[in-house]
């Protein structure tokens, strides 16, 4: 067997275990593994990250559904958002794709920020409480789906399914990481079902390279599916406070790295 297929096996394993508990899939950290270790082509790069969290997603699924935290309006208002949006991406990155330095800079711009943010505030000392504890809300319903559009068409375009960047904004917010985490993931698992499948009938008609790399993606989901029902049973049994703490370290992670790259291409 192919190096690159054990590898991909355990780089899946890895990056589901740590970032599931957490609503991220990982396939934002699988990005610049499958470019720079395992060398995928562009545009091709993008439906493999996306077959990545197709595989991947039902292990960490399934055992949210197990505990009874999957489910609800805000996984179906950001489903219903992610979908339209993600088919959008999928044509703007194989006709009008603007290009990885655009992305990534984006990226960087809000995550690193977003995740430095949700770090502090977590560290922060908790102030004493002088009223009764309100339930943060959710946005707006129509607020929420907008945003799940625009997070979809970022997921077309580059292959992450959209919980590395809905996650640290929902937590933001206040929403408790039991119900950012599932809503989170399940939104990934329907955008990058639809996103691959689009990519597959864009790969009939489309220039260069638009297939995913099956064997790749394969081998890192099967990887992540392990890995990411391992996180997610993890997750009822670290409190709150490490969880935001280890989505603002991921979002701040995440929005470094690609602020250094956008840094090194100028």
């Amino acid at each position: 067997m192919d190096w690159t297929v054990w590898a991909g096996l355990v780089a899946g394993l890895l990056i589901a275990v740590v970032t599931a508990p957490a609503g991220v899939s990982g396939a934002v950290f699988l990005l610049p593994v499958h470019l720079s270790v395992f060398g995928v082509p562009n545009p091709a790069i993008t439906p493999t990250n996306l077959l990545y969290n197709v595989v991947a997603g039902p292990g960490a699924l399934w055992r949210y559904r197990r505990d009874g935290t999957l489910g609800g309006p805000l996984a179906r208002r950001l489903i219903a958002g992610t979908l339209p949006g993600v088919v959008l991406g999928a044509a703007i990155r194989v006709y009008a794709l603007p290009g990885p330095e655009v992305f990534q800079l984006l990226v960087a711009v809000l995550l690193l920020p977003l995740g430095l943010w949700l770090c502090a505030r977590t560290l922060a000392p908790a102030r004493r409480a002088t009223a009764p504890a309100v339930a943060p809300a959710e946005p707006r319903p129509a607020v929420l789906i907008a945003l799940a559009v625009a997070v979809g068409v970022f997921g077309g375009i580059y292959g992450i399914g959209g919980g590395s960047l809905l996650g640290p904004i929902l937590a933001a917010r206040g929403l408790p990481m039991s119900r950012v985490a599932p809503a989170a993931l399940a939104a990934t698992f329907a955008t990058s079902l639809v996103g691959a499948a689009a990519f597959v009938v864009l790969s009939l008609a489309g220039p260069g390279d638009v297939a995913p790399d099956w064997r790749l993606g394969l081998a890192c989901g099967l990887g992540g599916l392990v890995g990411g029902y391992l996180g997610a049973r993890l997750q009822p049994r670290l409190p709150e406070r490490a969880l935001r703490l280890l989505l603002g370290v991921l979002a701040a992670a995440v929005g470094g790295f690609y602020a250094a790259r956008s840094i090194g291409s100028f």
